[in-house]
C-alpha cells in the first residue's frame, strides 16, 4: 500500500491504495465516483472514460499511480443537477441515453472533442466517439446531443 494523491474534479484527494490499482477502481471504490463505469476491462468499450489533463483515457487500463499530479475530470465534475454542463443538458434534451451505461464515457469523450473543436462536423463527432460503444443504438441521438451542446456552448446558453 502507498499513499497516492490524485486531483479529481478540482479537489486533491489522498488514497492509501496499492499503486497498481486501476484508476477506475480508485475512482469508483475509493472515492465513490460512479460516473466512470466498468464495461469490458480491456479499454475497448469506453464506459470508463475520464479526462486526464483534458484528454480522454480509459480508466480501467492504467494504474492510479500513473495519474499522480495530473488533472482528472469525471462526469461528476462537469455540472450539477441545478446547473448541468451544456453536454449534460444536451444529452437530456436529445434523450440520448437509453440504458445510460455508455453515456458518461460518451460525454467525457465529447467534452474533449468540444474543447479542441468547438463546432465539429458530424464526421468529426463520429470519429471522436468511434471507440465508445453503445449497445442500445442511440448513436444518432448522441450525435445530435453533441451538436446541440456545441451550439449551447457557442451561444452561452449553458455552463461550460
Amino acid at each position: 500500500m502507498a499513499v497516492l494523491e490524485l486531483k479529481v474534479n478540482g479537489e486533491s484527494r489522498q488514497l492509501d491504495v496499492d499503486p497498481s490499482m486501476p484508476l477506475l477502481d480508485a475512482l469508483r471504490d475509493e472515492l465513490g465516483l460512479k460516473g466512470p463505469k466498468f464495461g469490458c476491462g480491456l479499454g475497448e468499450c469506453g464506459a470508463c472514460t475520464v479526462l486526464a489533463d483534458g484528454k480522454p483515457v480509459r480508466a480501467c487500463l492504467l494504474p492510479a499511480a500513473s495519474f499522480a499530479g495530473r488533472e482528472l475530470l469525471t462526469l461528476e465534475g462537469l455540472g450539477t443537477p441545478a446547473a448541468p454542463h451544456a453536454l449534460q443538458r444536451a444529452f437530456i434534451e436529445e434523450q440520448a441515453a437509453q440504458c445510460g451505461y455508455c453515456i458518461p464515457g460518451m460525454v467525457m469523450t465529447a467534452r474533449a472533442l468540444l474543447e479542441r473543436v468547438p463546432d465539429p462536423s458530424d464526421a468529426q463527432i463520429r470519429q471522436a466517439l468511434a471507440a465508445n460503444f453503445c449497445g442500445c443504438g442511440t448513436h444518432y441521438r448522441i450525435l445530435r446531443a453533441v451538436k446541440r451542446a456545441a451550439v449551447l456552448l457557442r451561444d452561452g446558453q449553458a455552463p461550460a
